[in-house]
């Protein structure tokens, strides 16, 4: 999963999730919950209230003292299709790419390898 833009999340951020048990451990206010919402967001989640915010812009980083707001958030889920088992338009690559972006101001849409 690749972040960037994405509440706290302000600068392109990876997290790779490797088969098995994957941990997210770390101090209060370091973005665990985040990252699990940056999940959710990218697989559909529409409501900005589950995302703990008042309206889906909220997800989008609002800025601090420090730096400036950003007028987009993108989170890209970088799935597995070893096995095709894809609808057929995206299985010619090993690799799904689901990306959902959003832009302040004019909603949020989706691609899956740039379609």
């Amino acid at each position: 999963m690749r972040l960037t833009g994405f509440k706290s999340f302000v600068e392109p951020t990876e997290l790779v999730i490797d088969d098995g048990l994957t941990g997210v451990v770390g101090p209060n206010g370091c973005g665990k919950s985040n990252l699990v919402e940056a999940l959710r967001w990218a697989m559909g989640e529409t409501s900005a209230k589950q995302m703990r915010g008042g309206e889906m812009d909220d997800v989008i980083f609002a800025g601090t003292s420090g730096r400036p707001a950003r007028n987009l958030a993108e989170v890209i889920l970088s799935l597995d299709n070893s096995d095709r088992r894809a609808p057929a338009q995206f299985n010619d690559s090993d690799e799904l790419d689901v990306v959902r972006r959003i832009e302040r101001g004019h909603g949020s849409h989706y691609k899956v390898n740039g379609i």
